[in-house]
């Protein structure tokens, strides 16, 4: 009988990408967009296989909870870019980006809470159909611009 001595991994063995997969609860494809976008650096083993820092859980865990504020890939790439030699965000960093993102926020608050009171309206109306909307599409103006939604919810009519 063959015995393998088995190993532990330490805090400095590089993640595969499997490995981060399951440590983080995002699925393969997840974290290879975010390396297409470089918001993740992996390096490549001698068998071309991603290899990923122990410190990218935290730099995916960063990523969702940005993404759940409703910021874009292209700002979570700003705020990770802006990091000294592309290290992974520390509390004192998260404060920082966070504070300048309030104001960012507080806007997105602001146009979320005016879309609720319109809809509230709408469902008042009773009428359930945007063609006919007298709110948003008075005498069917819009209809000579083809099909599909000309303007977001939160732009006020004309």
């Amino acid at each position: 009988m063959h015995s393998e001595k088995v190993t532990s991994p330490t805090a400095a063995d590089p993640l595969s990408i499997g490995q981060l997969a399951e440590r983080t609860g995002v699925a393969v494809s997840a974290i290879r967009f975010y390396e297409d976008k470089g918001l993740v650096q992996p390096t490549r083993n001698t068998g071309g296989q991603r290899r990923f820092k122990r410190a990218d859980v935290r730099r995916i865990s960063f990523i969702l909870i940005a993404q759940k504020l409703g910021l874009s890939i292209r700002e979570i790439g700003d705020a990770l870019t802006s990091l000294p030699d592309r290290r992974t965000p520390t509390q004192s960093d998260w404060a920082r980006i966070s504070a300048s993102l309030k104001d960012r926020l507080d806007q997105q608050i602001d146009a979320l809470t005016q879309m609720r009171g319109r809809l509230d309206s709408c469902i008042g109306c009773g009428c359930l159909s945007l063609k006919a909307c007298q709110l948003y599409n008075p005498r069917d103006r819009l209809a000579g611009l083809g099909a599909g939604p000309h303007f977001g919810v939160t732009d006020p009519p004309d």
